[in-house]
């Protein structure tokens, strides 16, 4: 059935299909009326929040009947002295999502366009369409010349033009879990008209442990037109707070903060994520568990004959031959919640959360038994 008021919508809701979240626990318990089930859906950290942000949180519960500090001024101080910039540069965000929200409707809009890669981030084509630009969509590798699925930034550059205004780039990328080295990824932003931003979204950066894998933060002095987004949804765990942020010249985040919402970074987010960005034994066991978990999943996959994208992130993709939907019955009905991925292009793949050994295993198990 047709929309009543789809008429009166504005153009870029026509046609627009909504980011579809992974399926909650208690949803999946009431459908099928069990208790216990597991979610490696959603590439959160299945060791929760750092026990200093959980303490942060409980001293803050006194003032849920206050604004949150409109500015984030703690946190954005926090922030800066981390990533060692100006505060002026920070702009925070409800989740990651929040700031991306924010650049496309600070930068794009109708005759204007946005260059993104094949398989990449769900959010990049939503707050595209949503604003009235256009996008445009870069094919992935296809193997021969670089990791199968990854970005082909030679293939982002040729879509570049004179109505481009934002570049997003996902590294590592989601659902692949595909990663461009610096060398590359430098070369690529020296070679971009500084007029257009280019957003590198790194919301997985912590779990990542390569050598040639760069910390795009480092780069903003060089590059005016770079925003890199990171979140406190990932290896912080802090997904249900929502809170993340960008990292700019003062001037790219001023137009940014006229944009942004008030209030949109809680307090229990901002004492929270302001706890767990400096407790590094927390995040180091994460990272831990996340290499551990990873390496426990790929082998199964090998030992069940079924090929995976190499994966830096906290989750693996795999290619299970068939439709993934049907599989993704099977595991539902045996209480597993995992992820599939048809709406980025791979119909036959399964993305899954490292979760705890035991979960992994439970996970395993299930798999091996719906194939």
């Amino acid at each position: 059935m047709e929309n009543l008021f789809l008429h009166i919508a504005a153009p870029g809701v026509h046609g627009l299909k909504p980011y579809v979240p992974g399926k909650p626990v208690s949803e999946l318990e009431r459908e099928l009326g069990i208790s216990g089930a597991l979610k490696l859906a959603s590439n959160e950290n299945p060791l929760g929040p750092s026990p200093k942000a959980m303490a942060a949180i409980a001293e803050a519960m006194s003032e849920l009947a206050r604004y949150p500090d409109g500015g984030g001024f703690l946190l954005r101080q926090g922030l800066a002295e981390h990533h060692d910039v100006e505060p002026a540069g920070v702009t925070l965000g409800n989740g990651s999502n929040d700031v991306l929200d924010i650049i496309a409707r600070t930068f794009l809009g109708s005759g204007t366009e946005a260059v993104f890669s094949e398989h990449a981030f769900a959010v990049y084509p939503i707050c595209t369409q949503l604003v009235g630009a256009q996008a445009r969509v870069a094919g992935a590798h296809d193997g021969s010349a670089g990791p199968r699925y990854g970005h082909d930034l030679a293939a982002l550059r040729a879509l570049v033009g004179e109505r481009t205004r934002v570049i997003f780039i996902a590294n590592p990328n989601n659902p692949t879990g595909t990663w461009l080295p610096s060398d590359e990824l430098l070369e690529f932003l020296e070679g971009l008209p500084k007029t257009i931003i280019t957003v590198i979204d790194e919301a997985y950066f912590e779990y990542v442990d390569e050598s040639e894998y760069p910390d795009a933060t480092r780069w903003l002095e060089r590059f005016p037109n770079l925003i890199v987004t990171r979140t406190f949804s990932k290896a912080y765990g802090l997904a249900a707070l929502r809170v993340g942020y960008g990292l700019s010249h003062p001037h790219v985040a001023d137009l940014l903060n006229r944009a942004r919402q008030p209030f949109n970074v809680n307090v229990l987010a901002q004492v929270a994520a302001l706890a767990a960005l400096h407790d590094r034994d927390h995040l180091h066991r994460s990272r831990v568990l996340n290499r551990e978990g990873m390496a426990q999943l790929t082998r199964a996959f090998q030992g069940l004959g079924l090929e995976y994208i190499p994966s830096v992130g906290n989750f693996v993709t795999v290619d299970l031959g068939r439709p993934a939907a049907e599989v993704d019955r099977a595991l539902l009905r045996e209480g597993v919640i995992a992820r599939t991925i048809e709406g980025y292009g791979l119909p036959n793949h399964l993305r899954v959360t490292v979760g705890l050994p035991e979960e992994n295993t439970r996970f395993i198990t299930v798999l091996r038994k719906v194939l």
